[in-house]
C-alpha cells in the first residue's frame, strides 16, 4: 500500500484499470480498515477482513480480551522471549488450518523452530486457530506469540500476507496467498490439517541486494524482488539447517564476496510481487536466458536482478 502512496492513489489506480475488487497487500489493520471503509463507499470489493475485525485488531485491549474469553494465555508487556508467528488460513464453513510456525528476529525468519516436536506444533497450532475461530476471520492471519522457556503467551494477531508467507510455501508446499483468494472468495478449504506436514527447514531474509551483485539462484534458492524498488526477500530452504547455511553463504558470496560458483547453472523462479509474474533466470558459462512460464520473456534486462 505505501508504494502506491496511499489508500486514494490506490484506488485512483484500480479504478482507472477497471477493477472490482481491492486487495490491501501486507498494510497494518489501521490501514487495512481505513481502505476498506474507502472501498465500501465506492462500490469496490474489499479482499481482507471485516473492518470491524481490524478495528479489533489494532486495538491490544479488545484483542487481549477477546484472546483472552477463547482461552489463550496472554504474554505479559514486560516479558522477555522470542517472538514465534504462525500463519492460518480460515473459510467461511468454520474450517481452520494453521502452517509453520517461524522464529522472528528482525529482518530474518527462520522456520521451523529449533527443537519443535509434533506435540508442541500441535498444541501451538490449536491455540491459535482457537483465537482465530473465536473472531469469526476468514482469509489469511498471522499470530504471534512470546515464548520464554515453557511459557507461552499471545502478543498480537495481524490480517493479510507479511512477507513471510514464502516459508510456508517451501515448508508446507501451499501457497497461502493464493489460498487467501480462494476462500474469500466463498471456497471452502480442502486440505487436511492432519495432512499438513513440515519439510525440511527455510530461512527467509529482507535486505538490498548490491545492484552490480550476481545472482545465480540454484535448487532451494528464491529471491522475491519488488517491482517498486526496495528490500527484496531471499528465502532459502534445505533439508537439513547445515544445507540451508551452504546455500545461503554462496549467494552472500556472491553479492558481497570474491567467490563465484562455477555450477548454478539450476533455474530459480523469481516472483515480482505485487504483479505475481513468474521468471526463471537461467545463468551459465555467462550467458543469461530470460523467459516466463507462459513463454519466452521479450524484456529480458527487465527481468534480470
Amino acid at each position: 500500500m505505501a508504494a502506491h502512496g496511499g489508500e486514494a492513489s490506490l484506488i485512483d489506480e484500480a479504478r482507472a484499470a477497471g477493477c472490482d475488487a481491492l486487495h490491501p497487500g501486507e498494510g497494518d489493520a489501521v490501514r487495512q480498515a481505513a481502505l476498506a471503509e474507502r472501498c465500501r463507499h465506492l462500490g469496490l470489493r474489499f479482499l481482507g477482513a471485516e473492518t470491524a475485525l481490524l478495528e479489533a485488531m489494532a486495538n491490544d485491549r479488545t484483542m487481549r480480551q477477546s484472546m483472552r474469553e477463547a482461552g489463550l494465555p496472554l504474554a505479559m508487556p514486560e516479558s522477555d522471549g522470542e517472538i514465534v508467528a504462525m500463519s492460518l488460513l480460515a473459510d467461511r464453513f468454520g474450517r481452520v488450518l494453521y502452517l509453520s510456525p517461524r522464529q522472528c528476529r528482525g529482518d530474518a525468519a527462520v522456520a521451523p523452530l529449533n527443537g519443535l516436536t509434533v506435540e508442541r506444533y500441535r498444541y501451538l497450532g490449536e491455540l491459535a486457530a482457537r483465537g482465530v475461530a473465536r473472531l469469526g476471520v476468514v482469509g489469511l492471519v498471522e499470530m504471534r506469540f512470546c515464548v520464554a522457556g515453557n511459557r507461552l503467551g499471545f502478543v498480537d494477531m495481524r490480517s493479510g500476507p507479511t512477507g513471510d508467507e514464502a516459508l510456508d510455501e517451501a515448508l508446507v508446499g501451499l501457497d497461502p496467498l493464493v489460498k487467501q483468494l480462494r476462500v474469500l472468495a466463498g471456497e471452502p478449504l480442502r486440505e487436511r490439517q492432519s495432512r499438513v506436514s513440515l519439510n525440511g527447514q527455510a530461512r527467509l531474509w529482507r535486505l538490498e541486494p548490491p545492484s552490480d551483485g550476481v545472482f545465480t539462484g540454484g535448487p532451494g534458492v528464491r529471491l522475491d524482488r519488488c517491482e517498486q524498488g526496495g528490500q527484496a526477500r531471499l528465502l532459502v530452504w534445505g533439508r537439513r539447517p547445515e544445507e540451508v547455511e551452504r546455500r545461503a553463504w554462496r549467494v552472500f558470496a556472491e553479492w558481497w564476496g570474491t567467490r563465484r560458483p562455477a555450477d548454478a547453472c539450476e533455474p530459480v523462479w523469481h516472483r515480482h510481487f505485487p504483479c505475481g509474474a513468474g521468471f526463471a533466470i537461467l545463468h551459465c558459462s555467462n550467458r543469461v536466458a530470460c523467459r516466463s512460464r507462459s513463454g519466452p520473456c521479450h524484456g529480458a534486462p527487465r527481468c534480470m536482478p
